[in-house]
């Protein structure tokens, strides 16, 4: 660290005018070298902040990030254009079932970007997650549920993702198109809500549907810059 020289000092040591002002001209130069850093230390980002996109070269401080964000979005990104906080793995993953992804939630009728949101909060875009409790593929699906639908391999990501969609299609009909409650009967289960008649009590979900619908803004968002 430079530590600034005090001047009375200087002149105490019998240092000439000359001395002085090479020093002070030196310290008007770290000043200036100090700010030129500081203009630096900002990152761009490409993110939903208040339900809106963020346009690249938009300055944005690392506090408005989305709590939820900075905890799951953490590599920078390769280009510097999109996805400040996406994972390679997850860019990746997004890409190479988007296409699945897609035709599931047409086929469906329901929000693709909610999909996607569904599949990064439930698995990563990991094809051969396994939870603590068994659930399995991309939208974690239990064994039990996933009979249920007719999925024949929960690691099969067609497969996995067809049923996952069915099934969340199912759960919106059942509590009459109400997203939120869909999620949370997604993640605990739709005894636990009809119990509860509404969202349950419980920690770990209500994190979960606030963590969906943030991701579901950021990929509508990405939907909408990409296509421009």
């Amino acid at each position: 660290m430079i530590h600034f020289m005090n001047l009375n000092r200087v002149f105490q040591k019998g240092k000439s005018i000359f001395d002085y002002k090479i020093n002070l001209n030196f310290t008007s130069l770290f000043f200036i070298l100090v700010m030129i850093l500081s203009t630096y230390n900002i990152s761009y980002y490409v993110i939903t902040k208040n339900n809106q996109a963020v346009i690249p070269n938009k300055a944005v401080s690392e506090k408005e990030v989305p709590k939820t964000l900075q905890e799951n979005f953490t590599e920078p990104i390769d280009n510097g254009k999109y996805d400040q906080f996406i994972p390679c793995r997850v860019r990746n993953g997004e890409r190479k079932f988007h296409y699945i992804i897609s035709q599931a939630a047409t086929r469906y009728q329901v929000d693709p970007a909610l999909i996607k949101a569904i599949i990064l909060a439930e698995s990563g875009y990991d094809p051969r997650a396994i939870s603590r409790r068994g659930a399995r593929g991309l939208m974690q699906l239990m064994p039990r549920t996933a009979r249920a639908l007719g999925v024949r391999d929960s690691f099969n990501p067609e497969h996995n993702i067809d049923g996952g969609v069915r099934y969340f299609k199912q759960l919106l009909n059942r509590f009459n198109q109400d997203v939120k409650l869909a999620l949370a009967a997604y993640n605990a289960g739709s005894r636990k809500v009809l119990k509860y008649n509404g969202i349950p009590p419980f920690r770990a979900t209500q994190i979960y549907i606030k963590k969906v619908i943030e991701y579901q803004d950021y990929f509508k968002n990405k939907i909408t810059i990409e296509k421009v």
